[in-house]
């Protein structure tokens, strides 16, 4: 007999991998950082440099768990809204057979951990993560579903995904540009 419940670690367990691969190429980076500003030896004062790197690490892991927690529950609730409105399920059978898809991100995590030192490595497997589950969940719901409920799927979460990412991008973009404009530009003086 099949327990159902037997893969439900493995979200917790793929976004703690997910989040300690993206913090540990963080460090490196931020350390860098604090020393191109000279904040690093000032640090060092207080910590001892593998402390410091330890401290880094863990705030940088709570940021990541945090991000990667908010788009599971995205994911979860994007998924759910797509059932309810292009499935003919309504006893949440569907829900139990795309359950199983949490090992590809699982698996994800643990190929992460082999590009520690690229952070567009990461990224790349982060998203081959999230395309192969995409495949893996329209895969497993179309039995239940007309054509067009598997096109509105697909076009449901194409739609709901590019307007969450575009709508970061645009706000970042906003943000940085803001913040370039404040910054005061030095003009060149004459002698």
């Amino acid at each position: 007999m099949k327990n159902t419940y037997l893969t439900s670690y493995l979200p917790l367990f793929s976004i703690l991998l997910f989040s300690l691969t993206f913090s540990v190429y963080g460090v490196e980076v931020f350390v860098d950082i604090f020393k191109k500003i000279g904040v690093y030896p000032g640090m060092r004062e207080f910590l001892s440099d593998m402390q410091l790197k330890l401290a880094i690490m863990i705030l940088l892991m709570v940021a990541f768990f945090m991000v990667f927690a908010a788009l599971k529950l995205i994911a979860e609730t994007i998924n759910g809204v797509s059932m309810l409105f292009f499935s003919m399920d309504s006893n949440g059978l569907l829900y139990n057979r795309v359950r199983t898809g949490s090992m590809i991100y699982f698996i994800g995590g643990l190929v992460s951990v082999l590009s520690l030192k690229s952070f567009l490595g990461l990224l790349i497997i982060f998203t081959l993560s999230s395309m192969v589950y995409f495949v893996y969940f329209v895969y497993k719901i179309s039995p239940s579903l007309s054509k067009m409920g598997i096109i509105g799927v697909v076009s449901l979460q194409i739609f709901s995904w590019s307007s969450l990412f575009l709508t970061i991008f645009f706000v970042f973009l906003k943000l940085y540009n803001g913040v370039m404009a404040s910054l005061p530009v030095m003009s060149k003086v004459k002698l």
